[in-house]
């Protein structure tokens, strides 16, 4: 996967893209990623990237003409692949790990990160998505995304050291991941639960999954909503709604 960003700051996504997961799979050739200053496509003498809003307003809008040239130096570079141009505003849909999923299948993201009080309109005409980290206002695009990237790369073949790790993730499956211990199996008097350290898997798997669907109950019943539960999930919840009572 290649990732370009156009952003005003690109030294904040220094730390992020040398460390960790991202920084491994970029060692390892599984994704390639280009941070640019858009202000260096600036055609003003002073190279400004912001303007008054016309009809008055509170603040500056980022100008369409860097812009525009950022994401048309990007096509030169790039013009036999598929691109989707996300644009970072609080306007936008959702991100979700769902819209990670489905970014994930892409060879070319760029994102456009904003500044200021927002966009002149006309930047939207490049812009395949517009998407927002949550309800609420950052100072800039930036922090959105390297959220988005990182939750979107993971999920690349051979990024995390176990494929199966992002697909039993909380949110993967449409339920909050189970609890999950290590050694010892005595900690200060915690225990871990005896399902897990009996060897049977079919007990362990069906401990999980009924955890699973307890947790998303207690901590975020509103996901069971968009669920279609199996007739064993309805009884366990069923079951779990008795013993939490």
């Amino acid at each position: 996967m290649r990732i370009d960003v156009l952003t005003l700051f690109p030294k904040m996504f220094e730390g992020p893209l040398t460390e960790s997961i991202l920084g491994k799979a970029i060692e390892k050739k599984l994704l390639e990623v280009n941070v640019t200053n858009f202000r260096d496509f600036s055609e003003n003498k002073h190279q400004n990237v912001d303007d008054y809003p016309y009809g008055g307003g509170a603040g500056m809008l980022l100008t369409a003409q860097p812009i525009f040239s950022g994401i048309e130096a990007i096509e030169a570079e790039t013009p036999t692949t598929k691109k989707r141009v996300i644009l970072l505003d609080p306007a936008g849909v959702p991100f979700t790990q769902s819209v990670a999923e489905e970014l994930a299948n892409e060879e070319h993201l760029i994102f456009i990160c904003g500044h200021y009080e927002g966009y002149d309109e006309r930047i939207r005409t490049l812009v395949t998505d517009e998407i927002s980290l949550g309800d609420y206002v950052l100072t800039g695009g930036e922090l959105g995304a390297m959220v988005m990237i990182d939750a979107t790369v993971r999920l690349l073949p051979d990024v995390l050291g176990n494929n199966l790790s992002a697909q039993t993730d909380s949110h993967s499956t449409g339920l909050l991941e189970h609890p999950q211990y290590t050694r010892p199996a005595d900690f200060r008097g915690m225990k871990v639960p005896e399902v897990l350290t009996n060897g049977n898997h079919k007990l362990i798997h069906e401990w999980q999954e009924k955890e699973s669907l307890r947790r998303t109950y207690l901590r975020r019943p509103d996901m069971l909503a968009a669920l279609s539960l199996t007739k064993e999930q309805e009884q366990w919840l069923a079951e779990i709604k008795e013993e939490e009572k």
